[in-house]
């Protein structure tokens, strides 16, 4: 499913503008750097709630179409301007991740 689509049926908030509609096929859902970069892959929507620039690093290693941060948690403006230097995609909604899990699994379904 296109990255677009998944924005509008889960109602995200889009932080940086996107510069590809990617195609997504799964998501990961994780908060351990370390682990998300040894498992997530590049067709995934990852969802965390983690806020630090280090995410950008991880979703720019595995060339994640997106990072879509859970619980409306806050991030930087550096961070946020740093993602969009790096033209990475972040997302953010106030549900919690299990919640988001949920509503991709069932978009892809």
């Amino acid at each position: 499913m296109q990255l677009t689509k998944i924005i509008e049926a889960l109602e995200l908030e889009v932080l940086t503008p996107m510069t590809e509609d990617r195609e997504v096929l799964g998501g990961y859902t994780g908060d351990l750097l370390s682990w998300v970069m040894g498992r997530a892959e590049s067709e995934m929507l990852w969802i965390t709630i983690m806020t630090n620039v280090n995410i950008l690093a991880v979703a720019s290693l595995r060339d994640l179409p997106a990072v879509l941060i859970a619980e409306a948690a806050e991030l930087d403006e550096a961070v946020i301007a740093k993602a969009k230097e790096q033209e990475i995609t972040l997302l953010r909604s106030p549900k919690s991740a299990y919640a988001l899990c949920v509503e991709l699994g069932k978009l892809l379904a």
